[in-house]
């Protein structure tokens, strides 16, 4: 298995606890984090090195991955395994599934690429390179299948993990939180290069919502590995005593909170889950943006307006996200008028059917799927 980053890693730790179920007597190894390494998982390197996005910042690291990928590729040739499940990462992982399904290793692809989105082109090097996809959008089925490759709705797993109706107050006294202030959870990615361009813009954000209303409380779950980092620049900002840094536990952040100041990816889901007021930000590389612009298939770009078809939440995007922006729009969630109160509520109808929707069994439904390719 490979897994990138935090998000691969919490998926395939659910799907390795169903497989060993089924399967107790198989081993697990190759990419991924420590939630999969609880599950017995053997990381021969950790799922961190493949947390990279955009076009320039992989090619600063492109001789690392490149390297760890072939090296993987080889090890796995001499020593072929039963099946290959790339989870996410379609960069790493489809041309890496390719040389595995040509000597004859079943690949397994979980989480579809989202050539409904942008990067269309990669269909054809999936149905090449992939014996299977499990998909965690209902959608995505028919749409491989039109193109011949095999596909299966299994649910996204996070959803079953999330309460329909989550309970704020259990969460605020978890974190120390003050019960009837206003409290935004920031959280600004997992990813460095992600955090560097959008951590400081969230701090002069919070500066300038405090000036509006200093009894604002804040909540900023920091990835483990980089918590320290997240810290000093929280210090540096002079905004400690405003500013409450956790380690991981973005969850029970998103339960505790009013609304949400989020960088674009797996955790505005998380988020919509939680049924959770938001604004999604993103901000890269001027370069690396400007070629994702060429490929994008959608007018939105955070995974909740994607699926609701529709600007539910907004998007501050690259020149866009200035902190005076992310504060305005941060704010306007927490107005205390008619207008938003029937806007949060209809927010909240519209992500609680899109949990119903994704809510299934999905290591079962995964599992049973590997099964069917193994057979």
């Amino acid at each position: 298995m490979v897994a990138g980053e935090a998000s691969g890693d919490l998926l395939a730790a659910r799907l390795l606890a169903a497989m060993r179920q089924r399967w107790p007597t198989w081993r697990a190894a190759g990419i991924g984090g420590p939630r999969m390494q609880a599950e017995g998982f053997d990381a021969w390197w950790p799922s961190d090195k493949l947390a990279v996005r955009g076009y320039v910042e992989v090619l600063r690291h492109y001789r690392e991955i490149v390297g760890i990928r072939r090296q993987l590729r080889d090890r796995l040739l001499a020593s072929p395994p039963r099946v290959f499940v790339g989870v996410d990462a379609p960069d790493f992982n489809l041309d890496l599934e390719g040389d595995l399904r040509a000597a004859g290793v079943k690949t397994v692809h979980f989480v579809a690429p989202a050539v409904w989105a942008w990067r269309p082109e990669r269909i054809e090097r999936i149905r090449r390179n992939v014996d299977h996809v499990l998909c965690i959008f209902p959608f995505e089925p028919a749409l491989f299948h039109r193109h011949g490759i095999a596909a299966t709705y299994v649910g996204h797993p996070l959803a079953p993990l999330i309460p329909q109706v989550p309970d704020r107050a259990v969460a605020r006294r978890a974190l120390g939180l003050p019960q009837y202030s206003e409290v935004i959870a920031l959280l600004p990615g997992s990813r460095r290069a992600e955090i560097a361009h959008l951590l400081p813009r969230f701090l002069e954000a919070v500066r300038l919502m405090l000036r509006d209303r200093p009894g604002l409380s804040f909540v900023l779950p920091a990835v483990p590995a980089l918590h320290e980092r997240i810290v000093q620049e929280v210090v540096q900002a002079g905004l400690q005593a405003k500013v409450q840094v956790i380690r991981g536990d973005s969850h029970t952040a998103l339960a505790a909170c009013d609304v949400t100041l989020i960088a674009s990816g797996t955790a505005t889901l998380e988020a919509a889950l939680f049924k959770r007021p938001m604004v999604i930000v993103y901000h890269m590389n001027w370069l690396s943006w400007r070629l994702h612009q060429r490929k994008r298939l959608q007018p939105w770009v955070g995974l909740p307006n994607i699926l609701v078809e529709e600007f539910l939440v907004p998007e501050l995007l690259q020149e866009a996200a200035t902190p005076a922006a992310l504060a305005e729009a941060t704010l306007s969630w927490l107005a205390d008028d008619t207008a938003t109160r029937d806007r949060v509520r209809r927010l909240q109808e519209r992500f609680a059917d899109l949990h119903h929707t994704l809510s299934r069994d999905t290591p079962q439904l995964a599992t049973d799927a590997i099964a069917n390719v193994l057979a």
